[in-house]
């Protein structure tokens, strides 16, 4: 692991503390369920959450409530190359977790632990097994073996399938309460209290996507998708033009700023109060197609532009290029 990747491995965020001092409890009472479901929205931590668990039970000098960190076992987690740690997750992003890599974890739990304590899993995220993946997995969820813990991660718990939800202890994880989440992120970014309201308002609450805004440079994508669909409006560009300059980017990145925004701009036709709109950096193209757009219009596309990205997070493989092209053409429309 690099130097960040080992902190954040040890951080509790601290609206997770609630959660750690429960396992953790639960864990030194020798009561800790075998099998875990991390549950909750995109950005609150559930990865790191899990990583740090995983470190905590792995430790062969834990604290009441925390690893070494000096131990051969911590060293063995922070250098990348634990023996009795597995993680699963697809070998390419947005495709699905693989039968394969569910028959290679359980040659690993067949084996004996190197370290002398429990073998860990971390799969994530627990969507992305299809139903032959998650039937190959049943098993191993029913008959774990001893001194063995699954901590399976979820960001969308409804496309769990349902055999592996009911196999696990679910541990739901909420996004922070905003002053909590504000004072936070203010002091990571070193940033005003009123810029780091900012990003959270864009981030919808979420602070580790708030803070990922900034260290990917995620907010001058989002300045670019704004301005070409100001230019689609005001016919500096077309729609096609638009779509091919933005076809590589995260589509499903897009299709959720796409759709807040036009949630903001249903929202200003059903109460006439421009005042609700929410996206403080896209305000002035909200006002402008709420003052001039067809409330029908508006509902027919962010119904589209939902289904689309519904069909995403499935991983569905559509055409990347065509999908944006068709929502972008329905966009230009609506102001006509």
């Amino acid at each position: 692991m690099d130097e960040v990747a080992v902190r954040r491995s040890a951080e509790i965020y601290p609206w997770l503390h609630g959660r750690w001092e429960h396992l953790t409890r639960l864990h030194k009472q020798q009561r800790l369920p075998h099998a875990l479901m991390l549950n909750g929205p995109v950005g609150i931590g559930k990865r790191d959450f899990a990583q740090a668990l995983s470190r905590y039970l792995l430790c062969q000098r834990p604290g009441d409530d925390a690893a070494c960190g000096t131990c051969r076992s911590c060293v063995l987690f922070d250098s990348g190359g634990h023996p009795d740690l597995f993680q699963l997750s697809p070998e390419e992003a947005g495709k699905a977790i693989k039968v394969q890599q569910v028959r290679d974890l359980t040659g690993f739990l067949h084996s004996t632990a190197q370290q002398g304590g429990y073998r860990v899993v971390i799969l994530e995220p627990a969507e992305a097994m299809n139903a032959s993946s998650a039937n190959a997995l049943l098993k191993t969820l029913e008959e774990p073996g001893r001194d063995t813990i699954l901590l399976l991660v979820t960001h969308r718990l409804g496309q769990v399938m349902p055999t592996i939800r009911s196999r696990c202890q679910r541990v739901d994880c909420h996004l922070p309460d905003p002053d909590m989440a504000q004072a936070w992120l203010s002091a990571q970014l070193n940033i005003d209290p009123d810029k780091a309201q900012q990003l959270l308002s864009i981030c919808l609450g979420s602070p580790l996507r708030a803070r990922e805004y900034i260290e990917q440079d995620l907010m001058a994508l989002r300045r670019k998708f704004i301005e070409g669909l100001a230019d689609i409006l005001k016919q500096r560009r077309s729609a096609l033009e638009v779509a091919q300059q933005l076809a590589k980017e995260d589509l499903e990145l897009l299709l959720g700023w796409l759709y807040g925004w036009l949630l903001d701009i249903v929202r200003v036709l059903g109460t006439g109060d421009e005042s609700c709109l929410r996206h403080l950096d896209a305000n002035n193209m909200l006002r402008a197609v709420s003052r001039k757009a067809d409330a029908q219009t508006v509902y027919a596309l962010s119904d589209l532009v939902h289904t689309e990205r519904v069909s995403l997070m499935q991983r569905l493989n559509p055409n990347r290029q065509l999908l944006l092209e068709r929502i972008l053409l329905s966009w230009s429309a609506l102001v006509r």
